[in-house]
């Protein structure tokens, strides 16, 4: 094709295919960072192989009903500020510009002799600012997406000659492929969008937090890096009460307060569920850190308004600082995690620091975890029991069977740094399972040997345990397995359990009690148990918390609090035990107040299965007190006809 419109050149077929093949492999490799150099090179070549003398790609916005130049060829000399042709709105537009709103089949003009709106006599600059000016010829073809126009390739040249068949091919073709290009492009973004941004809330994704985090971290990222972990503290209460719609809108106003509230140059990230992680721009001294998460704090805990009710939630943080180069983002992420849990422990709504002790205590948490479900599966845990006394005769009245793990990888292990940790970790019904399974089997293996034994045996529940669903049925499983009746068995729950979820506490226990199998509140006095939960409740009795036991003969404040114990259970008609005795003083003040069942280390240490076996062949333990002290009358009235306690 020559500058006069003629098509002289031959195999103007096969010149088209190269020339698209050609555009192909420039457009193909592109990605959002390229695409605009991409494109600037086919215009290149379009002019170039075609004959033309500007070619020109736009887009159109139509969410602002305008149509944005993407690129152009030759480019301008002189642009001006702003730059008119840059984004031209629809409405009022040249009416060629207009028109490639909603084109959808190309757009041909030869020789158009309308007045040239901008009276610019370059033919570029003409053709680019109103696609209409005297002695110039357009050819422009639409780039569609389905049925959307999304923009326009257009081609300019100086003369009045028809525009060939394979020209508005070629144009077509290449419209096509970079409708195709853009298209892949857009999902390319998307995923990366999903990668690197919450879907819910919009804040940095999990990804997008480590890859900052292992920038800033780098050797010469300067320092230190302060890392805020926040955990909104009951989340929980607030979706089962409102819902998850009202739930996320709130995890979604929450996102845009942590925005709000933050300067340039941090990054705000969602971890997922109700955990956000805020990463503090540039060098931040512990004190700037603590003064942000305070500041945080309150800003996240001010009231919410959703759907009509005004709902809050505190929230606990914790703050760690890393130096670049001693510390990767993993273990960063992790001590603030830890100092978070440290605030949520101590109440919730506050601010834990990252410490070196919380550092070893993670540690051995992590080996902790990595080998407690294999320990329980391969049997490696043990039970010790500790007998309950009748503190008048010494009569065993009833063990409460007690995990022990003296052979993990960091050697004795008090029952209560692991099962937190199975409680964290999901591990809490096998753990649960596997202690009432190998307590009821004991208890079996000293019936048969003790025919005429009757004790009753007490196994810790986990709050876990309690809100599952077939929790009776592993219990009466586990009954029937053994051999035992309900009356047999008793779970010991804490009271905070209680408290905190009455209704689906209440419902397992009404299922629970069906079985025959006897309930207590252990720790009581420690979780504020209302006389309305007692009511509510099939609870059979009472575990006086160890604390208020310990210091009794000394502590008047104590024995008031055990006094009202007491007579709390005999009016619900419960029974009522003592935990920690462990001076004969204790005894005394027990006994006076009507308290005769008691378990303590001046009764009985945990002993294994062994010794406890001698124990219940004797029938009784040796009273280490006066005989005159074996009194007690105020036994609690009978709630239920039932026996066992």
């Amino acid at each position: 094709m020559n500058r006069d419109g003629g098509d002289t050149m031959p195999g103007s077929k096969r010149i088209t295919e190269s020339l698209v093949t050609r555009i192909a492999s420039r457009l193909m490799p592109a990605d959002s960072a390229s695409y605009r150099a991409a494109v600037g090179l086919v215009l290149r070549d379009l002019v170039e192989l075609l004959g033309a003398d500007a070619c020109f790609l736009r887009h159109n916005d139509h969410d602002i009903g305008a149509t944005i130049l993407v690129a152009e060829w030759p480019p301008r000399r002189h642009v001006p500020d702003p730059d008119p042709l840059g984004v031209v709105c629809f409405r009022g537009a040249d009416p060629v510009l207009a028109a490639t709103e909603d084109m959808k089949d190309p757009l041909l003009i030869v020789g158009c002799e309308t007045n040239c709106s901008c009276a610019d006599t370059d033919v570029e600059g003409c053709a680019t600012r109103t696609l209409s000016a005297s002695g110039v010829s357009l050819a422009a073809v639409p780039i569609l997406d389905g049925r959307i126009t999304i923009g326009t390739l257009g081609l300019v040249k100086r003369a009045t000659q028809p525009w060939s068949e394979d020209e508005v091919d070629t144009l077509t073709m290449i419209a096509v492929l970079l409708a195709q290009v853009q298209a892949r492009i857009r999902a390319e973004e998307d995923l990366r969008r999903a990668a690197y941004q919450d879907a819910l809330t919009g804040l940095a994704s999990r990804r997008a937090l480590f890859e900052t985090l292992d920038e800033r971290l780098g050797v010469d990222g300067g320092g230190p890096v302060a890392v805020l972990f926040l955990d909104l503290d009951r989340l929980k209460a607030l979706n089962d009460f409102l819902g998850h719609d009202a739930a996320d809108s709130y995890l979604c106003r929450i996102a845009e307060r942590l925005s709000e509230r933050s300067k340039p140059g941090d990054l705000v990230a969602r971890l997922g569920g109700d955990e956000f992680v805020v990463v503090l721009a540039g060098s931040s001294p512990l004190e700037e850190a603590m003064a942000r998460a305070e500041a945080l704090q309150e800003t996240v805990g001010a009231s919410v308004v959703l759907g009509g009710r005004t709902v809050g939630r505190g929230v606990s943080i914790g703050v760690a600082l890393g130096m670049p180069g001693e510390v990767d983002s993993a273990t960063l992420l992790s001590h603030a995690d830890q100092a978070m849990m440290v605030a949520k422990r101590q109440g919730g709504n506050g601010v834990g620091v990252f410490t070196e002790d919380m550092n070893e205590k993670g540690r051995r948490r992590t080996i902790i975890e990595m080998n407690l479900r294999t320990s329980i599966d391969d049997d490696h845990l043990t039970l010790e029991y500790q007998p309950e006394i009748d503190l008048r005769t010494g009569e065993i009245l009833g063990v409460e069977a007690l995990v022990r793990w003296n052979q993990s990888p960091l050697g004795v292990l008090q029952p209560a740094e692991f099962v937190e940790v199975a409680e964290a970790t999901n591990l809490a019904g096998e753990l649960g399972e596997w202690v009432i399974t190998r307590a009821c089997a004991q208890l079996a293996e000293w019936k048969r040997e003790i025919p005429d034994l009757r004790i009753t045996m007490s196994v810790n529940v986990s709050p876990v345990q309690l809100v599952s669903m077939d929790f009776d049925t592993t219990v009466r499983s586990v009954l029937r397995q053994f051999g035992l009746a309900g009356s047999e068995l008793c779970l010991e729950i804490t009271e905070s359990v209680v408290v905190g979820d009455l209704q689906r506490t209440r419902d397992t226990l009404r299922r629970i009690e069906r079985l025959g199998v006897w309930v207590a509140i252990d720790d009581f006095g420690t979780g504020y148990s209302s006389l309305g939960h007692l009511k509510a409740l099939p609870v059979d009795a009472l575990k006086i918390d160890q604390g208020f036991v310990r210091n009794l003969e000394y502590s008047e404040e104590d024995r008031v609090i055990v006094d009202s114990i007491v007579g709390l259970a005999s009016s619900f008609g419960l029974q009522v035990v003592a935990e920690g005795v462990e001076s004969v003083g204790a005894v005394r003040q027990l006994l006076d107040l009507g308290c005769s069942r008691a378990q303590g280390f001046l009764l009985s240490r945990p002993v294994s299965a062994d010794r406890l076996r001698w124990m219940l062949h004797a029938g009784n333990v040796r009273l280490p007190w006066h005989p005159d002290l074996r009194t007690g009358t105020n036994a609690p009235k009978a709630r239920r006809p039932r026996t066992g306690f």
